[in-house]
C-alpha cells in the first residue's frame, strides 16, 4: 500500500464529527476543507490540494525537504497539523510560479545547486526566506538558513553558488525572468 492509500484510509477511518472546516490560503488561492484536526500540512499540501513540489522525507522535521512559508515564516510541512493553519496563508514552491522562473530557481539551474532535485524545492524555500529577510546574507548566515536542510547527493558547493549568485543577480536589480 503507497502512502497516498495510507493517508486516504486514515481520513476515511476518521468520523465526520472529528473533522474540522479548514479555511487557508495557499500560493494566493483560498481553499476550504475538511480534514482532521492533526492532518499534517504535508499532507493536506500533497493529497488535498494537488502540490507535489513539497517533498515527503524523513517525516520528523530534520531535513527540510517539505519546507514552506506559513504566514511568511519558514516551516517544515510535517511537523505542522491542520487545526494550527486555519485562516493562514502558506507559500508552496509552486508559489514561486509567474511568468518566468524565479530568480533563485535560476541561480540553482545555472550554478549546479541540485544533482537528483528531491530536496531542492526545501532548499529554494529556505533561500527565498533568507532572502526576504535578509538580502546581503554572509557566507555564514548562508549556511546557518541551510542548516535545516539535508542533500544527500551534492557537497554543497553548487547549492552555495547558486545562494550567492541568486544574491547577485538581485542586488543587480534582477525581476523574474529579466537575469
Amino acid at each position: 500500500m503507497d502512502m497516498k492509500n495510507v493517508t486516504q484510509s486514515i481520513k476515511e477511518l476518521q468520523p465526520r464529527s472529528t473533522q474540522i472546516e479548514l479555511e487557508l490560503t495557499v500560493n494566493g488561492v483560498q481553499h476550504r476543507l475538511q480534514t482532521a484536526p492533526a492532518a499534517r500540512l504535508l499532507d493536506i499540501l500533497r493529497e488535498d490540494l494537488g502540490l507535489s513540489g513539497t517533498k515527503m522525507s524523513c517525516e520528523i522535521g530534520r531535513c527540510g525537504a517539505c519546507a514552506v512559508h506559513l504566514n511568511g515564516k519558514l516551516v517544515n510541512s510535517c511537523l505542522v497539523m491542520a487545526y494550527q493553519v486555519n485562516h493562514a496563508s502558506i507559500c508552496t514552491i509552486e508559489g514561486l510560479e509567474g511568468a518566468e522562473i524565479h530568480p533563485i530557481q535560476k541561480a540553482f539551474l545555472e550554478e549546479g545547486g541540485f544533482q537528483c532535485g528531491y530536496c531542492t524545492p526545501g532548499m529554494i524555500m529556505a533561500v527565498k526566506a533568507l532572502l526576504d529577510s535578509n538580502s546581503n546574507p554572509t557566507g555564514q548566515q548562508i549556511q546557518e538558513a541551510l542548516s535545516g536542510n539535508l542533500c544527500r547527493c551534492t557537497g554543497y558547493g553548487g547549492i552555495i553558488r547558486a545562494v550567492e549568485k541568486a544574491i547577485s543577480n538581485i542586488k543587480e536589480g534582477c525581476v523574474k525572468g529579466n537575469c
